[in-house]
């Protein structure tokens, strides 16, 4: 069951299914990019069962599985977009636009390579190595935010486009590292479920996030829920201004009295049996 916005709000379209599918042509497109010998370049392909007949080099590229990145856990609840809109029949108004949490995402990647002769794959390999060493991201471009009207802006408000960048624009940034993954034994079966030859492989771990679809709200007032400057002093001193337990206070360091009676002229007990074996 789908939930239900209040009255006067306005939901937009799902603005970051294609992340995914962005992420595997990024990936395409990088080693494409980097390929600056006079040879031929190879073939891309996803279908790691296809073997080709000629001395064609191929470059298999297979996202195997992704998951939800822990490390980035977050709620779900409305918070403020970073985008921001004027309202066309009121210039100068800003609207307010809400958005939930992104869904921060690892993907991973088997690569492997083939080729008629295994000298020519294990030097392919070593040049994919090396190209995907140099990627610090896939993406790197501005943010395209999709409006309940359909429009599509960047986080300034103006209409969105590649070419967008700048210091204030929030950019999007797809990372890409080199993981231990997947085993020997299950890089075997996954082989054999496809009927492929065993190749040589890498995996690699793309990071990205999922955004929803921004949800415009009326103007209304918003009240901060902090105590005002008259009742600050009333707080208790353990107490932050947040209403969460800090610490406590510390306790004097006064030197204390010793338990018991008060004595006086202290010295040190004689002893008569050492002074009587001494004369």
């Amino acid at each position: 069951m789908e939930r239900e916005l209040p009255k006067g709000f306005e939901r937009g379209p799902m603005q970051g299914h294609r992340v995914i599918g962005e992420v595997t042509e990024g990936l395409h497109r990088f080693l494409m990019d980097g390929w600056k010998s006079d040879a031929p370049p190879p073939r891309i392909e996803e279908d790691i069962s296809f073997v080709p007949k000629d001395r064609e080099e191929v470059i298999y590229i297979y996202m195997y599985r992704l998951a939800a990145n822990t490390a980035l856990q977050n709620s779900k609840r409305w918070r403020e977009a970073r985008v921001t809109a004027s309202l066309q029949e009121n210039a100068g108004v800003e609207q307010v636009f809400y958005e939930r949490p992104p869904l921060y995402l690892d993907l991973y990647y088997m690569i492997s390579v083939h080729s008629k002769f295994r000298s020519d794959a294990e030097r392919l390999m070593g040049w994919l190595l090396l190209r995907l060493h140099e990627a610090t991201h896939l993406l790197y471009r501005p943010r395209r935010y999709l409006l309940p009207d359909g429009k599509e802006v960047d986080s300034l408000g103006r209409p969105w486009t590649v070419d967008n960048a700048g210091e204030e624009v929030v950019m999007e940034k797809v990372a890409l590292a080199m993981v231990d993954d997947l085993t020997v034994g299950d890089a075997i079966n996954f082989f054999t479920i496809h009927e492929a030859p065993y190749r040589p492989y890498l995996t690699y771990q793309a990071r990205c996030a999922m955004e929803g679809s921004l949800i415009a709200s009326p103007g209304a007032t918003t009240i901060a829920n902090r105590p005002l400057e008259s009742t600050r002093e009333e707080r208790p001193a353990h107490e932050r201004p947040g209403g969460r337990i800090g610490r406590a206070p510390l306790r004097s360091k006064q030197k204390e009295s010793p338990f018991g009676p008060h004595g006086q002229d202290f010295r040190p007990i004689d002893d008569d049996n050492n002074e009587s074996e001494e004369e």
